[in-house]
């Protein structure tokens, strides 16, 4: 049972009746399990069970009702039975208090976002990091008697203005092409198998970042990038493709033989190159099928300009390449 199933049954089994001595607030408390954790994302497994793990949901209240009961009702939660299904109390680290329990909704969403309200500009929407905002949205609202938590939730769950959401695939994209199709291979020509490795590994996270922006999906923390890549609709083929790197020997060899020091020299020896492309290809593809460019060219370098030029918004669509927000 993974931990969001075990939230559930837990909530209707001890949370609902506890809830239901406090009728004052029967129209005041959203309940659910959101936020930071393995669990809401509902990628937890037993490897997972050694902490922050356990029986237990979010209450939670706006601030005027949580500052006034907000004590009660978190002395009647932590009466509630610890153990459920077999399952002991959650086991929490330092850093895993005040996950779950009675929680102030404006507090819930500051702490994960910096602010606690949905964006209401470009400029807010581009200061935000995709886990973040994955982490805010993720796992269930299991019911939400007053509607502000949920009104916040499927605000951010609309996903980012179309402008924002270009502008940040126009930077995964030139930093993917600046580290995987540009500096890997210079790198290699060299010798320098250390930054070779540095440059394929931010074409792998970049990649994995824009395929979840292709998707409209926000990318979750760095854990559970890959996994959870393999549950999207669209390029959910990548997913496999970035294993092959790892698969590959002594990608010296492939680099051992090569006199030519042009940098714009395919080396197709090196699977990791080919991988690279075939990638590549695949994006440059979903971009056309989005509207988003026109050009035939696998060098992702060569579709900024065309993707940009979709931006509506001046003052975003005039922004550096590589301006897209962090990742």
């Amino acid at each position: 049972m993974n931990g969001l199933t075990l939230s559930r049954k837990y909530y209707e089994a001890y949370g609902k009746p506890m809830l239901a001595k406090f009728p004052q607030l029967e129209k005041e408390f959203a309940v659910g399990l959101v936020g930071r954790g393995s669990e809401c994302f509902g990628f937890d497994d037993e490897i997972s069970r050694d902490h922050d793990f356990g029986p237990s949901f979010c209450i939670w209240l706006r601030r005027e009702i949580y500052e006034q009961y907000a004590g009660e009702v978190q002395a009647a939660y932590d009466a509630m039975p610890r153990e459920f299904m077999g399952f002991s109390g959650r086991n929490m680290e330092e850093s895993g208090t005040g996950r779950v329990g009675v929680l102030c909704i404006e507090d819930f969403y500051y702490g994960i976002l910096g602010m606690d309200h949905v964006p209401v500009s470009y400029q807010e929407w581009l200061a935000l990091q995709d886990e973040n905002l994955a982490t805010a949205t993720n796992g269930e609202v299991f019911e939400d008697r007053l509607g502000v938590f949920t009104g916040i939730r499927e605000g951010l769950l609309s996903y980012y203005p179309e402008d924002v959401r270009i502008k940040k695939i126009v930077a995964r994209m030139a930093r993917a092409a600046r580290a995987g199709q540009y500096n890997y291979a210079r790198a290699m020509f060299r010798g320098e198998r250390v930054a070779a490795e540095l440059f394929l590994h931010e074409f792998i996270k970049e990649v994995m970042s824009l395929v979840y922006l292709l998707n409209k999906k926000y990318a979750p923390f760095t854990k559970w990038l890959h996994k959870g890549m393999k549950t999207l609709p669209t390029c959910a083929e990548i997913a496999d493709m970035i294993n092959l790197f790892y698969q590959i020997q002594e990608p010296e060899a492939a680099w051992a033989q090569i006199t030519s020091k042009d940098a714009t020299f395919l080396n197709t020896n090196d699977g990791r190159v080919l991988i690279i492309e075939a990638i590549c290809n695949i994006i440059v593809q979903v971009l056309q099928e989005q509207g988003l460019s026109t050009v035939e060219d696998n060098f992702l370098q060569s579709h900024l300009r065309s993707v940009t030029e979709r931006i509506q918004d001046g003052a975003i669509r005039n922004m550096q390449y590589l301006d897209g927000g962090a990742l």
